[in-house]
């Protein structure tokens, strides 16, 4: 099933490399593959017992000392140690590991709350003003140990600057009326409209939710702990720091700070051609001028390639508009077609 779903990827034109790099395979697995005639993995796999294996009375004898009321409520990296200080040494942690899950005993222990995973909040922009991703950054200023806080809002569709607002503290009633503000500003119905973030205080404060409840304006929050659920803002803050006019000093006052921000969104705005969305400016993107501009490199893509047609061994570069644009996308299966599709379209 494998082989054939590869076979007619590859046939509609998408790459065998990262067809298989979908499936979890490597290509030289698929190569083995075909060298048989069933078409099925040759991998044996181990023929022999490990000759250090533990006995069926070591099994059980491990498992009665970790049940034992001294160790029964904890993880095996506490009864490992626990035991080398009685002068007890029955198996390593990785050992102790696979008995367990045999047994069906490698389960939580203790009387603390389990980890819960938590689902991603995985959000799909195919227009405009669909999902709004939005964060805060520090800007340095001139007082040592005090900075001004970059409340910035971006369209992950078009990765257009929606809205910003440099302030001398964090604060959620200041984010509360920036998303007024940014609303409108773009004149856009915010009901449904999608507003992810991270989890700061900001973010989640009762001033901000309260905000987007009246609005309609569905929250969005990223993973705790996860560092890269709130990709395209930090990707905006990057290119803000790493700007040759980023000044390499302090800002003297907020006033400048926000004059340097305001340089910098018409530049991102109006002049920066995004590698997202196939390098046109989020202002053309997202006012609806990226076909035109697209259709013009086709024009002079083909002309190029008359002049020299033996300078081209494929077709020209795929300037067709960017398709729609994931926000933490699942790992499903869903994901793998998708991402096939779009190998296929390229």
């Amino acid at each position: 099933m494998i082989l054939g779903l590869v076979d007619e990827a590859v046939a509609a034109g998408a790459r065998r490399e990262r067809a298989c790099l979908q499936l979890g395979l490597t290509e030289r697995c698929m190569q083995r593959w075909r060298s048989v005639d069933v078409g099925d993995d040759s991998r044996a796999g181990p023929k022999t017992r490990p000759a250090n294996a533990l006995t069926a009375a070591e099994r059980v004898k491990l498992l009665e000392v970790v049940n034992s009321p001294e160790c029964r409520d904890l993880p095996p990296k506490q009864v490992i140690p626990r035991l080398a200080d009685e002068g007890r040494y029955s198996a390593s942690e990785a050992t102790l590991y696979p008995v367990l899950r045999a047994e069906g005993q490698n389960v939580h222990r203790s009387r603390a709350k389990p980890r819960t995973a938590r689902s991603v909040n995985a959000h799909v922009a195919t227009a405009p003003n669909q999902v709004w991703s939005w964060d805060i950054t520090y800007l340095l200023s001139a007082l040592r140990g005090r900075f001004f806080y970059l409340y910035l809002i971006e369209d992950i569709w078009s990765r257009r600057i929606v809205g910003f607002e440099v302030h001398a503290e964090e604060s959620m009633i200041a984010s509360s009326a920036l998303v007024r503000a940014t609303c409108l500003a773009e004149n856009v119905d915010p009901e449904g409209l999608v507003l992810h973030s991270e989890n700061g205080g900001p973010m989640k404060g009762s001033t901000m939710r309260a905000t987007l409840q009246h609005l309609g304006i569905v929250a969005s929050f990223s993973r705790p702990s996860v560092s890269d659920d709130n990709p395209c803002s930090e990707a905006l803050f990057r290119t803000l720091k790493y700007r040759p006019e980023y000044p390499h000093k302090p800002f003297a006052t907020i006033e400048a700070g926000r004059a340097w921000v305001t340089a910098f969104v018409a530049w991102y705005n109006t002049e920066h051609r995004h590698s997202g969305i196939r390098f046109v400016t989020p202002d053309e993107r997202h006012g609806g001028r990226e076909e035109a501009v697209l259709a013009n490199r086709v024009r002079v893509y083909e002309r190029a390639r008359r002049r020299h047609p033996n300078r081209w061994s494929r077709g020209t570069r795929n300037w067709s508009p960017a398709p729609a644009v994931f926000l933490n996308p699942k790992r499903n299966q869903d994901t793998v077609t998708s991402k096939l599709a779009e190998e296929t379209e390229a």
